[in-house]
């Protein structure tokens, strides 16, 4: 008769230690808008550090992997860049919506990367969503423009579209990420991804004449914060989560993301959100939360594929925006999205 194995003493169960790992993660991630906007720093260069000290931070486990397992194939390698430079497009626009907007809607609009992700599977992969999908996308889109016509009035509406055009950029990524049928682990994507979203970050910024260096040693530390809890810390958190908790809790609690950073930019940075614009927000949360669950509905293997033996493709996550690379492949997922911004 087999006896499970004692937990130690005082120890808290995996599950309890994956809830607590997902909220802290959570909560780090929701100061990412909030870091963007104390630093000060232009999209560009604030995107450069994000992604340049998670790649300092992780390129020594990185070297051991590719030590122990050799150089990842050149086309797994290929893909995982390109995901990073629609990542960089993502975080450009993102940051410079938050600069422009404020920390809360550009955040709020960034999770709309689920509505984009499956507008695209049905333009360039001949996915045929239903009817619960074209509901969620009226429903985020009706609260989308709302919250666009109040900053427009308040002439902050580039902002918040630039929080929309991060949105699609992420969506890209999804895709890229969605087809690619990489077969590289975690920590490798994630680094690759990484160093081409930094790369190209630094590029755009030295196009627009946007200084690297030269700031005050508070914004760098906001700037070091950006890499070190939101990219590393909180993308990581999630992962950690994702493999005790099912994809479909974690997802809708991702949610929570932008609705903490607009809590956390009312103190911190005087931030002020007017009852209609929290109308809107809620709309564009549930028409996401809608999107999410129809394309979860819709990658779910009916049983006479399990029967006959297919592998189900993973579950999907796509609430918020995870970064490149964070990925279920280790656990032998087919992961279509995660989105934690």
């Amino acid at each position: 008769m087999e006896h499970t194995p004692a937990r130690p003493p005082g120890r808290p169960p995996a599950h309890t230690r994956a809830y607590v790992v997902l909220l802290l993660g959570l909560l780090g991630m929701a100061f990412s808008g909030i870091f963007v906007s104390l630093a000060g720093a232009p999209g560009a260069v604030a995107g450069f550090y994000r992604m340049g000290v998670a790649t300092a931070l992780l390129v020594v486990p990185f070297g051991r992997g590719i030590a122990r397992d050799g150089r990842p194939a050149r086309r797994e390698t290929l893909i995982a860049i390109l995901a990073g430079l629609f990542f960089a497009g993502d975080l450009f626009f993102w940051n410079t919506g938050i600069l422009i907007s404020g920390a809360t809607n550009p955040t709020l609009m960034g999770n709309t990367a689920p509505i984009w992700v499956g507008l695209g599977a049905m333009l360039f992969f001949g996915e045929r969503p239903g009817r619960l999908f074209w509901v969620g996308l009226a429903v985020a889109i009706g609260g989308a423009a709302v919250i666009l016509g109040v900053d427009a009035l308040n002439d902050v509406g580039l902002g918040t579209f630039f929080g929309i055009l991060s949105g699609m950029f992420y969506g890209g990524y999804f895709l890229v990420v969605q087809r690619s049928r990489q077969r590289l682990n975690t920590l490798t994507s994630f680094w690759l991804s990484a160093a081409g979203s930094a790369v190209a970050l630094a590029l755009i910024a030295r196009v627009l004449g946007q200084p690297l260096t030269g700031y005050s040693p508070r914004a760098y530390l906001y700037l070091i914060a950006l890499g070190l809890f939101v990219q590393v810390g909180g993308q990581m958190a999630v992962a950690y989560a994702l493999g005790y908790l099912p994809a479909s809790l974690v997802s809708p609690t991702l949610l929570l993301q932008p609705v903490l950073t607009g809590l956390l930019a009312v103190p911190i940075l005087g931030e002020q959100l007017s009852a209609v614009q929290i109308i809107g927000g809620a709309a564009v949360l549930a028409g996401i939360y809608v999107v999410h669950r129809s394309r979860t509905d819709l990658t779910r293997p009916t049983a006479s594929a399990v029967e006959a033996g297919e592998e189900p493709p993973g579950q999907l996550i796509e609430a918020g925006q995870l970064a490149p690379g964070v990925v279920g492949q280790d656990a032998g997922d087919d992961v279509r999205a995660e989105a934690v911004e």
